[in-house]
């Protein structure tokens, strides 16, 4: 993605820039790509850091899952068992990471000859689960993600305590009485001048074992959609599939757009479901095509982090210190560009250091005498 436009900020030295985008409200950010992109692909993560590696590579926006939160923070499943506050504070976190990041890298490293790279801030969306309780949790809860500068969240129609998308016994809450946490939440993003908030209705109708009306399925998920559409508050509509097949997803797409024309519709590429099996997985295009225009795999941080890092267990109670003698040289392979090898671009010295003798700041110190890290 290209850079549009540079500025100073008063965060950095004189003659250094970041991306003017800084100062975009990343609602408006997300509602651009929508419109402007065939999809919006989002890798799920749970933390600062997973996050900051995903803007490192572009991600073009960000997507903060609970279900990962909850293993990533609890230990535990995704049942309600976090509070909204909880994961508020944990997207205002990765949401201020990213923007001290971007400092971090626009500052590249002087002393070495590292020369500054300019990374847009990828906008994050944020789960709201089932919002927490009743649309005054809702209220609550989109206040601090609003006043986190989260760009869009998405809400479901579950009964509380919710349970992940993928796991057997949910029931559903009334789709008037989702209607209305779908509305507290458009209302506080206005209150707070924020009108660009994206707001994402989520339903797990399909595979609910008990819901008010008498349909089932996906015919009830087509049913739930085209109501919260018909409110005017939601910017998309997201349907919880048990599975791969492509003929509910295509069917969902159909239905819904056949009345609601230019309907957005957010589609969950679920790490649930054990794609390497299907013969003919549906492609991010492909998604793109029938209107799904924000694509995430929820669970991707936590699958790639628990493989990387079992791998790496596993090798050294094999090998021991040759395992993590072979990871760095993975790490540092020439023709690879692995952001890890190097924590500095996470801690920020180089940026504490600079801006530090510019403001004055004479308690940091130099490095000189100190002994360098060796890159090979």
């Amino acid at each position: 993605m290209a850079i549009r436009s540079l500025a100073e900020t008063p965060l950095l030295p004189p003659g250094f820039t970041v991306p003017a985008s800084r100062w975009t409200d990343p609602a408006t950010r997300l509602r651009e790509l929508l419109e402007s992109e065939p999809y919006v692909f989002a890798p799920g993560i749970y933390d600062p850091h997973g996050a900051e590696i995903a803007m490192y590579h572009r991600a073009t926006a960000i997507y903060f899952s609970g279900y990962s939160f909850a293993i990533g923070h609890l230990g535990t499943t995704d049942m309600d068992l976090y509070s909204g506050p909880e994961i508020a504070d944990g997207a205002r976190r990765t949401i201020s990471a990213l923007r001290k990041f971007q400092l971090t890298m626009a500052t590249g490293d002087p002393d070495k000859g590292v020369a500054p790279t300019h990374l847009e801030i990828p906008p994050v969306v944020v789960d709201m689960d089932g919002g927490y309780g009743n649309l005054f949790n809702v209220q609550r809860v989109a206040e601090l993600y609003v006043n986190a500068g989260v760009a869009g969240a998405h809400i479901e129609d579950q009964v509380l305590p919710k349970r992940c998308g993928h796991i057997a016994g949910k029931a559903l809450i009334s789709a008037d009485e989702m209607v209305g946490k779908l509305r507290m939440a458009r209302a506080v993003a206005e209150d707070l001048g924020r009108d660009d908030f994206v707001v994402i209705a989520r339903t797990d109708a399909v595979s609910a074992v008990d819901a008010p009306e008498s349909t089932r399925g996906l015919d009830l998920a087509i049913e739930r959609a085209l109501r919260y559409l018909d409110s005017g508050a939601p910017d998309l509509v997201w349907c919880e599939f048990p599975n791969s097949d492509r003929e509910p997803t295509e069917r969902f797409a159909d239905q819904v757009r056949r009345r609601f024309p230019d309907a957005k519709l957010a589609f969950n590429w679920s790490s649930s479901f054990k794609w390497f099996n299907d013969p003919d997985p549906i492609s991010f295009a492909e998604l793109g095509e029938l209107g799904y225009k924000f694509l995430f795999i929820t669970l991707a941080a936590q699958h790639a982090m628990g493989y990387g890092f079992s791998k790496l267990l596993q090798g050294l109670s094999e090998e021991h210190e040759r395992a993590y003698v072979a990871l760095q040289r993975r790490e540092w392979a020439p023709d690879d560009d692995i952001p890890t090898k190097s924590h500095h671009l996470f801690t920020g010295v180089p940026y504490h250091q600079v801006l530090g003798q510019t403001m004055g700041a004479s308690r940091l110190g130099g490095f000189a005498g100190e002994t360098a890290e060796k890159a090979v």
